[in-house]
């Protein structure tokens, strides 16, 4: 099984123009998110899905390799079947798709979402990576998006609302959903031609388009936390944590 892990990147934002490129001590977002995901066992490839020159220049200065993708891509799912199909991946391709946002994401967190899909081969064409919630801040951030799972590991939703929800209690477990997926290339082209969902919508989260249209999405609980950035602030909270290791 051969496995290449995109990054869809793109230079504008509403929120934060020009994100990618945004220095973190020294080093630009996309280079830092790049360099961890090297780190990661099993990976056959990386490439930056990007229509900008700016990142693709960016990238090949240090070294990364890029594939260029047009400039009307409504979603990162659209820019990563634009990739795939660029790339020439085979349906039986792994594809690890890794937000340009998570400068901070842990090797071991691509490798669990690898080893999933060899451990159960044939069981699941798609799966996400969630970590328990620590910080109460963040049970309600809508920025934080929650999810819940079956007994199966498998997810049954997921929402910018604080999910589940005690009744009558308000220490209780919850998860975060971090923004990383795998799929095969053939569940990718399959995941990218459906109808955006009434759920998506709303929440605003494309995840929900798999489940509204009945796949299934399996779910491994890392056991680190890979913030990301958002707004500007969240550069010097990286900073920091950097600072700290």
């Amino acid at each position: 099984m051969n496995v290449t892990l995109l990054i869809p990147a793109r230079y504008g934002s509403s929120r934060f123009p020009g994100k990618p490129l945004a220095p973190i001590n020294g080093k630009p977002m996309i280079q830092r998110v790049y360099e961890r995901a090297s780190l990661a066992e099993g990976l056959d490839n990386i490439y930056v899905a990007t229509d900008d020159e700016r990142i693709r220049e960016t990238v090949e200065g240090f070294g990364g390799k890029v594939v260029m993708t047009g400039s009307e891509a409504a979603s990162g799912t659209d820019r990563l079947e634009e990739a795939a199909t660029n790339l020439g991946l085979p349906d039986d391709e792994l594809i690890i798709n890794l937000q340009g946002d998570q400068p901070l994401i842990d090797p071991i967190c691509i490798e669990q979402l690898i080893n999933l899909f060899k451990q159960q081969p044939g069981q699941f064409e798609m799966a996400t990576l969630g970590v328990e919630i620590l910080r109460d801040n963040e049970r309600t951030d809508p920025n934080n998006v929650k999810l819940v799972y079956d007994n199966d590991h498998f997810a049954i939703y997921f929402s910018r609302a604080s999910i589940p929800h005690g009744r009558d209690v308000d220490d209780y477990p919850m998860h975060k959903h971090l923004g990383i997926y795998a799929y095969t290339r053939r569940f990718l082209h399959t995941f990218a031609n459906l109808p955006v969902g009434r759920l998506e919508s709303l929440e605003k989260l494309e995840q929900l388009r798999a489940l509204e249209n009945g796949y299934k999405i399996k779910v491994a609980i890392g056991a680190f936390d890979s913030p990301e950035v958002d707004t500007p602030a969240d550069i010097r909270k990286c900073e920091q944590r950097l600072a700290a290791d």
